[in-house]
């Protein structure tokens, strides 16, 4: 499978639109790189860059962009509300698929190594790239910004992992870069109503795990007995924060770097921040996200909003989403876009188009055209699907009906459990036509010599064993699915029950018209011990998904 990594360098300029698009258009130029955002920020007078694609890929656009980024900027001259030290202020890698932090960590040495000898620009390298632990910390590795340069990399202990330790013309011109391999870090501002920067800083130190300094009595920073200070930690775990005024929208902000997501989710931390605030007197009106966002991420934010609202949460992902960005405010400067601000959305784009992206009439003319895919196999799991929506839908009208509202939780999770399956079966509309084009691949290869015959052969049975456990799978997707359904003809809401039914009919015919892909592609398996192994399961699954069909269709019988 194909590794993927991601790099967010950040920039020391978000004023000069010209510099900016300079510098993204080296990583523009490296195919096997997607630019997936470039967010100028004016008061901070920085851009933050999100770029995705293979390792080494990112690797070149990464050092392109930092060479043009030390020809155009000149840190000599720079101003901003962000904590800064060089013209790349920091760049790093972050694993996103198929590949692990340790991989990734020796990436970022890889790269710091190489823009340290080739541009001659001090490296630090911290996170999970850090040579000690020290310098795991990017506060600790910036400490003082780019006026305490000078002073620090002459030092034995804030001398750089690579590149120059002594101050020169050229390093006052480009300052330090911090390289690091770190988990996904989730940028997030909140939106205040006040003007005040010392009122988002007290809130912004309420709620960042290094939280604030302790003071005595007479305001003075309390010290430990080895003289570091006494910190009194923050609300937040896994966060960092600070407070500034955003002159573009004539509000303050708390600025946040969220660096564990999966112990401090997004809406754990809006609703602290709001709390934090409330006790100030002051209000979060929204919030803005800075780069891209993992899809789970927000669908879990979404989650959380509609279990508060005691609503269930086996809706459809654009209408969690749709929760998530109004719950949070995350549309209050400027409209939240998931197919740009969702990593795995963004992806997607310029893909080939799949037939579940075709609308029901141009699926339906796609199947009647003379192209023998999609064909009965992917009609069968859409059926399967279409079936398995259903059952949720009735799970939903359920959660939502007047005088159950202390069942809407009972009914949200059976809306989950649908909600899975047709997500799966949708899956498979397509995996059904991949796995007959692959059939056609395998036939279509040259049989010249004895080699290649023999070759061919191997692909030709590898692709019919695929053909056959696709539909297997679309049948035992159907089967699980009729378990919700049974349900909601049971115990759902009464007015729908017929609606259940037909969910039955349509998962039954998705079991049937799937059998019969087994059985046509199993009749061309050679080894037939495989063959009917496959053929008996699939036939157990037809029996049981028939006799559980009777049922349902007894039981809605009985309510009509």
């Amino acid at each position: 499978m194909q590794q993927l990594i991601e790099c967010v360098p950040n920039f020391s300029e978000g004023r000069d639109m010209n510099i900016i698009n300079q510098i993204t258009a080296e990583i523009e130029k490296i195919e096997g790189v997607r630019l997936v955002d470039v967010d100028p920020g004016k008061a901070t007078n920085r851009t933050v860059v999100t770029m995705v694609g293979t390792p080494n890929e990112v690797l070149e656009a990464a050092f392109q962009s930092v060479k043009k980024a030390q020809e155009l900027i000149d840190m000599r001259h720079h101003h901003g509300a962000h904590p800064r030290f060089g013209a790349t202020d920091v760049c790093p890698l972050v694993p996103v698929a198929n590949i692990s932090m340790e991989e990734v960590a020796q990436l970022a040495h890889q790269l710091a190594k190489r823009i340290g000898d080739e541009l001659g620009i001090p490296i630090f390298c911290y996170e999970a790239a850090a040579t000690n632990d020290e310098r795991r910390n990017l506060a600790n590795c910036r400490s003082g910004e780019y006026e305490a340069l000078p002073q620090r990399i002459i030092t034995d202990r804030w001398k750089p992992d690579y590149g120059p330790y002594v101050w020169s013309e050229q390093v006052a011109r480009s300052g330090a870069t911090a390289v690091s391999a770190r988990n996904f870090l989730v940028a997030i501002n909140f939106n205040l109503n006040t003007t005040s920067t010392r009122r988002a800083n007290a809130v912004a130190f309420d709620v960042r795990e290094r939280g604030r300094n302790q003071v005595d009595v007479n305001g003075k920073n309390m010290l430990d007995v080895n003289g570091n200070p006494i910190m009194i930690s923050g609300t937040l775990k896994h966060t960092k924060a600070i407070g500034w005024f955003i002159e573009e929208y004539g509000i303050a902000q708390i600025s946040m770097n969220m660096t564990n997501i999966l112990e401090t989710p997004i809406h754990i931390a809006f609703d602290e921040v709001c709390a934090k605030a409330a006790a100030r007197g002051l209000r979060v009106t929204g919030a803005e996200l800075v780069g891209v966002v993992p899809l789970e991420a927000m669908l879990e934010a979404g989650r959380y909003f509609l279990r508060k609202q005691q609503r269930s949460t086996g809706i459809s992902d654009a209408e969690i989403l749709k929760i998530a960005i109004k719950s949070m405010g995350l549309d209050e400067l400027y409209p939240f876009e998931p197919k740009k601000k969702i990593i795995e959305y963004y992806l997607q784009q310029n893909n080939k188009k799949q037939l579940i992206d075709f609308t029901l009439a141009a699926f339906v003319e796609e199947t009647a055209s003379e192209s023998a895919a999609p064909g009965g196999g992917s009609i069968a799991a859409y059926m399967g699907a279409m079936g398995a929506a259903l059952g949720a839908m009735v799970a939903n009208l359920s959660a939502h009906k007047r005088g159950w509202d202390e069942r809407w939780e009972e009914f949200s999770d059976w809306a989950e459990k649908g909600k899975h399956y047709h997500n799966q079966l949708l899956k498979m509309v397509d995996e059904d036509t991949n796995a007959f084009n692959k059939i056609m691949d395998a036939f279509g290869l040259p049989k010249k010599s004895e080699d290649e015959k023999q070759l061919r052969s191997d692909a030709i049975q590898a692709a019919t064993l695929n053909a056959i456990e696709v539909p297997l799978k679309v049948m035992q997707l159907c089967f699980d699915s009729m378990d919700v359904i049974k349900a909601m003809a049971d115990i759902g809401n009464p007015n729908s029950v017929s609606d259940a039914g037909v969910g039955a009919l349509a998962v039954m015919a998705g079991v049937k018209g799937a059998h019969l892909n087994v059985k046509i592609n199993a009749a061309s398996l050679k080894d037939k011990t495989k063959a009917q192994q496959l053929m008996s399961t699939a036939a157990d699954i037809a029996n049981r998904a028939a006799f559980l069909e009777r049922e349902i269709l007894a039981s809605v019988e009985r309510k009509l």
